[in-house]
């Protein structure tokens, strides 16, 4: 009985683990976000880097996360650490967009 009971706790652990988070990056070149859309768990780091030879921002629509200015080989990093969709945009190119869906 013992057994039964210490197999079906280490069942539901395994079950009701959470999704580990990890650091994803995402590449700024010729004008986009690569990838423009992306989806994570909670915990998440993603951090941007420009491979552009022109500067680059990265703002979400809320203002939840904003970079400065980033020149070539810059970077910014953000960790989601609430659940919802987060769709950013680039100040000096509104043209360039993405979107981040955390679960």
């Amino acid at each position: 009985m013992k057994n039964a009971i210490r197999i079906f706790a280490l069942s539901c652990l395994l079950v009701c683990a959470p999704t580990w988070a990890q650091d994803i990056q995402i590449n700024i070149k010729d004008f986009m976000y690569s990838p423009k859309d992306l989806n994570v768990a909670v915990g998440t780091k993603v951090t941007w880097v420009n491979d552009d030879q022109v500067p680059h921002t990265i703002v979400e629509t809320h203002k939840v996360f904003h970079s400065a200015a980033l020149d070539t080989l810059d970077q910014f990093s953000y960790t989601f650490i609430t659940a919802g969709t987060f769709e950013y945009f680039c100040t000096l190119h509104p043209q360039m967009i993405g979107k981040i869906i955390v679960n």
